[in-house]
């Protein structure tokens, strides 16, 4: 059955064409498995709480009927404000307005928050674009630039709130910087999402074609409830498609983790138990609570446009598992600065075994992709990533009050792998973070650093060990067999092309200051695999367990805690860039003056390089080349069990012929 809303229709409208709904809430109630939503375009201020889901043969689908011209936005149009001393307005809401959900009494609030963060998940925007909290009246009436954020001429632009107790009403005041509220678009957030399912497990539904934004989101770590704008809920099969999603105060789509009663952001609340430990107990009390591949997961969210969001664009723990992220555009997340703390990216995920993030192109982020414990069979594949980085030039000095690290391309942490990387292009100051194992580095060009190699693994203490033990999985399934920490090693770099590209002074400043003492991050700036130097191949490894082990033996076993060893073959390096000491079957070109370019024309992006002329043949690799991630015991294949065979590249062509170095075929 076919069901219409329209915004314009009558109150009393029953879903025909004819006589369309006026509200998609309307259509949400009674849509069943194989209905379609055609929504109108328009503007639908609501939470859409889809009450049944479909199933994998009838979906239900929500389309818009124009692509992202319905809009569905958690933010209302605010008249009647009230000058108060120059540039500042006031207005008042009686806060029977907002019914159970205040946003302006409701404090951003969870584990890996900077909790020196002053922040409402209520937000304040000015003909769309979103304006700076204050903590006092006195900073709005008069304001001064913040230069946490990465648009500082904007951030005089201020607001303030409170309430008065007596008459049971939210006060907002705003300098508007010269502009009249009452003649200009002021919105403000009071819904915290704008199509999420109350319930859990509402099944195989499509959501198509919207523009969605400006919702009074929470901050989502792994450890509580992960909401987003947009959101499966703890569900199956959802997709999530050719929409433009922005403006979320944290998250813009969420498809992570449901709240667990006793153990919700235990760690800020409680205080007693470590973020680590309560993290570990989330993945297993999901586990005894049915989280598994039938049940959960297993979602699509493709050809969107996601950017401007406070925390992440994409979040999920737990709920990730087996989804494919394809073909967005994310960019400028986090570039406000007025959330901060850990969890931030373009997308951050925990757990995410056998996702697929291919073909994105991910930009001007705080971080791009940060995969954070249990990637398990995760690949990312033909993503194109530049210009991620926690620092812009004004922000470089205090750059990061929790010691997390500048920002880069790919993160990945604490995990056993197998995590592959391929056929990427990554161009940010900091290529790839990797306080993990079980990587493997296949036909990328790279020309940021390598960073982190060593560190990161223990949980911030001085006096005691705080080793973090994670959970290992059954191949391809949510199953937990083990739980270890990282010894680091287990990695693996194949035919990628190092081609350093400059790094700003100021970045080289910080770090020369912080490399001392920092558990998190060496700080390392310089392109190349040489962080590995000193590290074993795999037959000197091997050999340090030949021999009996047994009572008695003078052996330690030390050689189980040691790091893991280091595979190589057929990369190139250009620039300067600098090999590791066990490199295999390498090229170092000095002579050559490499050029790597992004360009932007028309909204549409091309990469310039001169590279490719210069490149010697090198090996086909395959999941045999790649063996298996140590500690899980897995292969490097695809999430079926079957083969890779590294011959299809960035664009899709296949290497015919000459196979050499590098995301570009000959």
């Amino acid at each position: 059955m076919t069901i219409y809303v329209d915004i314009n229709a009558g109150v009393n409208g029953d879903g025909s064409k004819d006589k369309p709904f006026k509200r998609i809430n309307d259509a949400a109630k009674v849509a069943l498995a194989g209905d379609e939503i055609i929504v109108a375009p328009g503007i639908y201020r609501e939470d859409v709480d889809p009450i049944y889901g479909g199933t994998v043969k009838e979906r239900i689908v929500y389309k818009s009927l124009k692509p992202r011209e319905a809009v569905i936005t958690g933010a209302d149009v605010f008249k009647g404000w009230e000058k108060h001393e120059g540039d500042v307005w006031v207005l008042k809401i009686d806060n029977s307005y907002f019914g159970s959900y205040n946003p302006y009494t409701t404090m951003v609030f969870g584990d890996w928050l900077d909790m020196d963060v002053y922040a409402h998940t209520g937000e304040v925007y000015l003909d769309g674009k979103a304006m700076y909290e204050r903590k006092t009246l006195d900073e709005v009436l008069d304001p001064q630039f913040d230069d946490r954020s990465w648009d500082i001429e904007y951030t005089k632009h201020t607001w303030y709130t409170c309430q008065d107790e007596k008459e049971n009403a939210t006060y907002i005041y705003a300098n508007f910087q010269g502009a009249d509220p009452n003649e200009r678009t002021v919105e403000l957030n009071v819904r915290p999402h704008c199509f999420w399912p109350v319930a859990e497990h509402v099944n195989n539904i499509t959501l198509t074609g919207f523009k969605v934004c400006k919702a009074a989101t929470q901050w989502a770590p792994p450890t509580a409830l992960q909401e987003g704008m947009i959101g499966p809920h703890w569900s199956y099969g959802w997709v999530i498609e050719d929409c433009e999603i922005s403006d979320a105060k944290c998250s813009g789509i969420s498809l992570g983790k449901y709240r667990q009663q006793q153990n919700d952001n235990k760690w800020s609340k409680d205080k007693y138990k470590d973020g680590a430990q309560t993290q570990r107990r989330c993945s297993f009390i999901a586990q005894t609570e049915g989280w598994s591949k039938e049940t959960i997961g297993s979602h699509t969210v493709r050809n969107c446009d996601i950017h401007d969001c406070g925390q992440t664009g994409i979040v999920g723990n737990l709920g990730c598992v087996f989804s494919v992220i394809e073909n967005n555009h994310i960019h400028n997340i986090n570039n406000k600065r007025d959330v901060r703390g850990a969890e931030l990216g373009g997308i951050k995920f925990h757990a995410a075994i056998d996702v697929i993030i291919r073909n994105n192109h991910i930009h001007d982020c705080v971080r791009g992709i940060w995969l954070d414990w249990q990637c398990q069979g995760t690949r990312v594949t033909g993503n194109l990533m530049h210009d991620n980085c926690m620092a812009r030039d004004h922000l470089l000095k205090p750059y990061n009050k929790l010691g997390l690290g500048l920002g880069e391309d790919i993160f990945v942490e604490i995990a056993h792998g197998p995590t592959l990387i391929d056929n990427n292009i990554l161009l940010s100051e900091r290529s790839i973070k990797v306080p993990t194992q079980g990587l493997a580095i296949v036909h990328n060009l790279i020309g940021g650093s390598v960073a982190a190699v060593g560190r990161g693994v223990k949980n911030g203490t001085v006096k005691y060990d705080s080793a973090r033990y994670t959970p290992v999985h059954k191949p391809h399934s949510t199953d937990i067999i083990d739980t270890m920490t990282v010894l680091h090693g287990d990695i693996r770099f194949y035919n990628n092309v190092f081609a350093a590209l400059p790094v700003r002074q100021g970045l080289i400043d910080i770090c020369e200051e912080d490399k001392v003492g920092n558990e998190w991050d060496d700080g390392n700036l310089d392109c190349g695999t040489f962080p590995y130097n000193g590290y074993m191949r795999e037959d000197t490894w091997k050999a340090m367990f030949e021999g009996y082990c047994g009572e008695g033996a003078v052996d330690t076993r030390d050689k189980y805690y040691m790091p893991l060893p280091v595979w190589t073959g057929g990369n190139v390096f250009f620039n300067g860039a600098k090999p590791c000491d066990i490199e295999d079957d390498y090229t170092v070109d000095n002579e050559h003056d490499i050029s790597v370019t992004v360009k932007c024309q028309n909204g549409q992006y091309t990469v310039e390089t001169n590279y490719m002329q210069y490149l010697p043949e090198a090996k086909l690799i395959t999941s045999e080349t790649l063996g298996k991630a140590i500690e899980p015991e897995e292969r490097f294949e695809k999430p079926d069990g079957s083969d890779i065979v590294f011959d299809v590249d960035y664009y899709g062509q296949k290497r015919t012929g000459k196979v050499v170095a590098g995301p570009f075929a000959g």
